[in-house]
């Protein structure tokens, strides 16, 4: 993430000084992208150095999502910018400008080098923790920003028509908003407490109640924490005649971590005996709710 940061920081001011000097708006929207990279790169640096804190009595769990936050607040940027190259790039086609053809592909091509070498550092951990993911997105929006600075330059080369510029610029855009989105919607669906995407409740529920003595299965929830860290918990129901519930909690716990990957998990086994007592407790002190429950 530190090489990354470094290399998008010193493109980003030569890409900025070669959109000025060749007159290209998708070579200097580009550069704004990157400025963009740039703070999100340091924010997602300091993220996984925030993550790391240990838990403490006011936040249990710990600084894990403060990566979710920073992935949050990093999609946000991205279509902010998108917004602002939008505006730039509708100028530019009412008043098309003079561009020097030539700066500004050999820019746009450093700069796709630049980024392609930052997506190859980013790319392996990318897939396990949404805030790299976030900064591996702003590295592959800068890319393909180069390369719609590259194809402009073509078309401006061959034809003349300059507007192919403020095109690959709102082009550009679009990639990015479609390539943000993803990000945006898990990201909100995590800070929601919402199941991981890959897990089906009813699957998790099915495979609790196929471990030798489990007969039911309620108060099941499951949550993430981050992509990596999957939390879980139930009340689970049994006849076994052992009083000690421990064995039986094991194995749940055993298979949960094997086939998904869930380590934390709370478990409360109860004695199928003791649920019927409890739900005949519960019919005399609330007859009605009792009565609707069997309807």
């Amino acid at each position: 993430m530190t090489i990354a940061l470094v290399i998008t920081a010193a493109f980003m001011v030569i890409e900025f000084a070669g959109g000025l000097l060749s007159g290209s708006l998708a070579l200097i929207s580009d550069s704004g992208h990157m400025l963009t990279d740039t703070g999100a790169l340091a924010l997602s640096l300091f993220a996984l150095w925030l993550a790391r804190r240990p838990a403490d009595s006011k936040r249990t769990f710990g600084y894990y999502r403060i990566e979710i936050l920073a992935a949050l607040i990093n999609g946000v940027f991205l279509w902010v910018m998108v917004l602002f190259i939008f505006r730039e790039a509708y100028l530019r086609l009412l008043l098309p400008a003079r561009i020097h053809v030539g700066g500004m592909m050999l820019i746009g091509a450093l700069g796709l080098l630049v980024n392609l070498a930052g997506m190859a550092i980013l790319h392996r951990s990318q897939k396990e923790n949404l805030n790299v993911r976030a900064a591996f997105l702003h590295v592959l929006g800068d890319a393909l920003g180069s390369l719609g600075v590259i194809l402009a330059g073509l078309v401006i080369l061959l034809t003349g028509w300059t507007k192919a510029d403020p095109i690959a610029g709102i082009l550009i855009g679009v990639l990015i908003l479609y390539s943000s989105w993803g990000l945006i919607k898990e990201a909100v669906h995590i800070l929601l407490e919402g199941s991981p995407a890959h897990i089906e409740l009813e699957e998790v529920r099915t495979s609790i109640l196929e471990v030798g003595g489990v007969r039911g299965v309620h108060d099941l929830h499951f949550w993430t924490l981050t992509p990596k860290v999957i939390l879980l918990t139930a009340h689970v129901v049994t006849d076994f005649e052992d009083c000690d519930p421990d064995p039986l909690r094991r194995m749940i716990e055993e298979m949960l971590a094997e086939k998904y990957c869930i380590d934390h998990t709370t478990i409360q086994i109860e004695k199928e005996e003791c649920l019927e007592e409890k739900r005949r407790m519960t019919a005399v002190r609330n007859p009605a709710a009792h009565m609707g429950h069997r309807h």
